[in-house]
């Protein structure tokens, strides 16, 4: 278990995937295991009916996996999604959103993760996915 500085890993990702560029997301705390990000709020978010678009809440559920298997691993930049799915649960409001990724099963070949997303601490979208680990050579 490794666990860099919150402020390390929003870095890494964004060197690597540009998810985080002008404070678009961050990760906001870690724990073994967990990960807590951030995507801050803006209008391009916006779908019709003034609810904040999927691949909004996708984005942000996607990242925050990332952002605990960098956490748990260290600098794994190779790292990629394998499977990803998500349940949208209630319609967030025009705010920030909060995720909370947790590590289920940490492997030597893949990781499998929860993530819980809140608007105002609203549960909004359930989501779970296994990320690929870089094979050692």
């Amino acid at each position: 278990m490794i666990l860099s500085s919150a402020q390390e890993i929003t870095q890494w990702i964004q060197e690597s995937v540009g998810i985080a560029q002008d404070g678009q997301f961050y990760v906001a705390a870690l724990r073994p295991l967990e990960a807590d990000c951030v995507l801050p709020y803006h209008q391009g978010q916006l779908r019709a009916g003034g609810t904040l678009s999927g691949p909004t809440m996708m984005t942000l559920a996607d990242a925050a996996m990332y952002a605990a298997v960098l956490a748990h691993y260290g600098k794994q930049l190779l790292a990629v999604t394998q499977d990803f799915s998500i349940h949208f649960l209630a319609k967030p409001s025009q705010q920030d959103l909060q995720a909370n990724a947790k590590i289920i099963k940490a492997g030597k070949r893949s990781v499998v993760l929860t993530v819980h997303i809140y608007s105002q601490d609203v549960l909004v979208a359930l989501a779970t996915g296994t990320y690929a680990l870089p094979q050692k050579v």
